[in-house]
C-alpha cells in the first residue's frame, strides 16, 4: 500500500518582489493553455491591474507548498463600480506540478474566508467553457453556473466559451 503524503500549504499575501514568480506561473498558461485569454505574455504592470497588493478588501497570495512556490490565488473587482463592492472574483493558477493534488479546493477555501473575513456576499468564477478540471472543481465547491457566453474567445485556433460560477458566501 503507499504512502500517503501530507502537503504543507501556506498562503503568503503577495508583494511587490512576488510579482516575477506570479508572472512565470501567468506566463506557462498564456503560452500553453485556454484557462486565460491573454495570448502574449503580460508586464508586470499589467498584472498590477488586476492582482492587488495590499488592497483593504480585495487579496492575493502566493500558495507555497513547503518552501516551492505552487501557485497564486486571488480575489479581484467583478467589476470597478461601488454598488459590486460585495462580489468579487476568484482566481487560482497553480504551477504545472502541482496540478490535481488538492491545492485548487484549498486555495477556493481560503479566498472563501478571506472573502467572508472582508464582508464580501459572492464569489463569482469566470471559466473558458473547454476548462474541465476548473468547472468540475468549481462545481464541487459548490458553485453554481450562473452565466454562458458562446465562442466570445479565439485561442490557438479555437472558438471558445466563457463559463461564469457564482457562490453566495
Amino acid at each position: 500500500m503507499g504512502k500517503i503524503v501530507e502537503m504543507e500549504i501556506r498562503f503568503v499575501q503577495i508583494q511587490e518582489q512576488d510579482l516575477t514568480a506570479v508572472k512565470a506561473i501567468y506566463d506557462w498558461y498564456i503560452a500553453h493553455s485556454t484557462a486565460t485569454f491573454h495570448t502574449e505574455p503580460v508586464t508586470i504592470e499589467q498584472l498590477k491591474e488586476f492582482i492587488y497588493i495590499n488592497h483593504p478588501l480585495y487579496e492575493s497570495y502566493l500558495i507555497f507548498e513547503g518552501e516551492s512556490i505552487a501557485g497564486y490565488c486571488f480575489l479581484t473587482h467583478f467589476k470597478k463600480r461601488q454598488a459590486y463592492d460585495r462580489t468579487a472574483e476568484i482566481t487560482i493558477y497553480l504551477h504545472p506540478d502541482y496540478c490535481n493534488k488538492g491545492l485548487g479546493k484549498t486555495a477556493i477555501i481560503h479566498l472563501e474566508n478571506t472573502a467572508r473575513k472582508k464582508g464580501l456576499k459572492n464569489l463569482i468564477g469566470t471559466i473558458s467553457g473547454d476548462n474541465t478540471g476548473s468547472i468540475r472543481l468549481f462545481e464541487k465547491m459548490g458553485f453554481v453556473q450562473c452565466a454562458h457566453y458562446r465562442q466570445v474567445g479565439e485561442k490557438f485556433n479555437q472558438v471558445l466559451d466563457v463559463v461564469g460560477y457564482q457562490k453566495l458566501i
